[in-house]
């Protein structure tokens, strides 16, 4: 689980360069505080990702519900949250303007817990429907759920649109989930 090197690092300058492109004064406050505390996280991880992942083993059966509050604000390496932040910053520019910023952070805040339990009940159903007991033991980190929630949303308060996947138009009400395999093939885990 450990594969984050320390410091700054392609992606991370590369997501710098990024936000510098958008300007601080153009990204929402609730948005510019999330991709402020992924960063700070990365540079200043609470603890080791194998401390901090979720999974069924460390939150529902020795009781590590912390778990649910740090995964989706930590991340594996600097590609990954290049990906996640980039993601973020986009979506969050178009949500937040759209919703006000209080009610932005209260959706983030409440995302970010439910995809830790959604993740966490599947990964049971998993178990139970291939007879598995080792996906009990899968540990995953990162704002991916988050955002695939968020791009959800996003195509509801957007029909209609058409989304450059890859450099693919694709009808936003399917964008999220060619987004989905797209990342899943790009950087798998």
């Amino acid at each position: 689980m450990e594969r984050r090197q320390r410091g700054v690092s392609a992606g991370l300058l590369l997501l710098l360069y990024q936000i510098s492109q958008v300007g601080l004064q153009n990204i929402p406050s609730v948005t510019l505080g999330v991709l402020v505390l992924n960063i700070f996280l990365f540079l200043n991880p609470l603890r080791p990702l194998a401390e901090v992942c979720l999974s069924v083993n460390e939150a529902v059966h020795r009781k590590n519900w912390q778990r649910l509050l740090l995964a989706p604000f930590h991340h594996a390496d600097d590609w990954h949250l290049y990906y996640n932040m980039i993601s973020m910053l986009w979506k969050g520019i178009m949500l937040e303007r759209k919703l006000k910023s209080m009610w932005f952070a209260y959706i983030i805040a409440v995302f970010s817990v439910l995809i830790g339990i959604v993740y966490m009940v599947l990964e049971v159903l998993l178990v139970i429907i291939l007879d598995d007991p080792s996906y009990e033991m899968n540990c995953g980190v990162g704002f991916s759920g988050v955002l695939f929630a968020l791009k959800v949303l996003n195509n509801h308060y957007n029909p209609g649109r058409v989304s450059n996947v890859l450099g693919l138009p694709i009808s936003s009400k399917y964008a999220c989930w060619v987004e989905l395999l797209a990342i899943h093939f790009i950087s798998p885990g």
